[in-house]
């Protein structure tokens, strides 16, 4: 039989080797739980790296969009002054050449001279030299504000979104502006009504002319839309693709008044030449608009009876023309130069 101490001192390895156990199997668990924390701090450093780095893409994939909203939005405010000057320029015009523009008006539509037709408007007073003036203020203010605004919109849009030439970007722009003008077309029928002599009984004032109109219908008020159609759209495109190369021939302007008087030449020889080659055309749109009711003759057939009417000699068709070539050169020098001047003070 085993002494007692000999029993002893195996209890003690036994307990010895237990405790050596214990000890393995919690460092063991210590070593699990220690890496198992270590890959959850590294887990969350990744998580946190990855969330900070996605936040960063899409804050930078923001900013641009935010920045390209403030660049529409900077360049929605700038195009405002386009409208702007051109409305404040077509004022002044309106304002200075209104009278000169009765008396062409008189003789595009009779076919009289210079001199008759300033007789005319002799005759009917200087209560009635101004009659007629809303119509043209409501009409051209607004028209020439679309003229420059909207060219300028549909320029910026095209050259955007498309990648055609620039001249053909800005040509089309133009047309499509000129386009755009034409829904205006019934306050120029209105003040063909008001400055013609033989309505001066029917009409008081532009409303009332407005009011007899609604009577015939709607179409009433877009009588003489055609020629206005032609007028408009190939006048702009070339009114805005010469206004450059003709400033450009002019002598340099070193002074502020030597810029404004190259800007008063090129709009008025600009407008001048147009308003010559088109003028059969607009002879054309006050003869269809100064009727009230009755048919809508085609454009072609009211031409031919004006070409009949006046001995089919060209020189009786541009009757008024010269007149109308002055007053343009005045007008349009008046136009360009204001809108330019106002361009550069807002």
């Amino acid at each position: 039989m085993e002494s007692r101490s000999e029993l002893e001192i195996k209890q003690r390895e036994n307990d010895a080797g237990i405790h050596s156990q214990l000890k393995v199997k919690r460092t063991t668990v210590c070593l699990r739980y220690g890496i198992a924390a270590l890959c959850s701090s590294k887990r969350r450093q990744l998580y946190e790296k990855s969330s900070q780095s996605n936040v960063m893409m899409d804050t930078e994939a923001l900013l641009p969009s935010s920045e390209q909203d403030i660049k529409d939005q900077i360049v929605n405010v700038s195009s405002g002054k386009y409208y702007i000057c051109g409305y404040c320029a077509a004022f002044t015009n309106i304002s200075i050449t209104f009278p000169i523009q009765k008396a062409l008006f008189r003789q595009q539509l009779y076919g009289v001279r210079t001199r008759d037709a300033i007789h005319q408007l002799q005759r009917d007073g200087i209560r009635n030299l101004y009659r007629g003036i809303l119509p043209p203020l409501m009409q051209k203010t607004t028209t020439l504000a679309l003229m420059f605004g909207l060219y300028e919109d549909f320029s910026s849009l095209l050259l955007r979104h498309t990648s055609a030439p620039e001249l053909m970007t800005r040509s089309v722009a133009a047309v499509l502006a000129g386009t755009t003008e034409a829904l205006l077309t019934p306050f120029e029928r209105v003040q063909t009504l008001l400055q013609d002599y033989k309505h001066h009984d029917k009409f008081t004032n532009t409303f009332q002319a407005f009011k007899v109109l609604r009577s015939y219908g709607f179409r009433e008020y877009y009588r003489g839309l055609v020629p206005i159609l032609f007028r408009n759209g190939p006048s702009n495109a070339l009114f805005f693709g010469l206004r450059g190369p003709i400033k450009q021939c002019l002598p340099e302007a070193k002074t502020h008044s030597a810029n404004l008087v190259n800007d008063f030449i090129c709009g008025g020889l600009l407008g001048a030449m147009l308003s010559f080659l088109f003028y059969p055309v607009n002879v054309v749109k006050a003869r269809m608009q100064s009727q009230i009711g009755g048919d809508f003759q085609s454009f072609g057939r009211v031409l031919m009876t004006i070409w009949i009417e006046r001995d089919r000699k060209l020189t009786h068709l541009f009757r008024g023309a010269h007149l109308n070539y002055h007053r343009s050169i005045l007008s349009w020098g008046i136009i360009n130069a204001m809108y330019e001047l106002l361009l550069k003070l807002l």
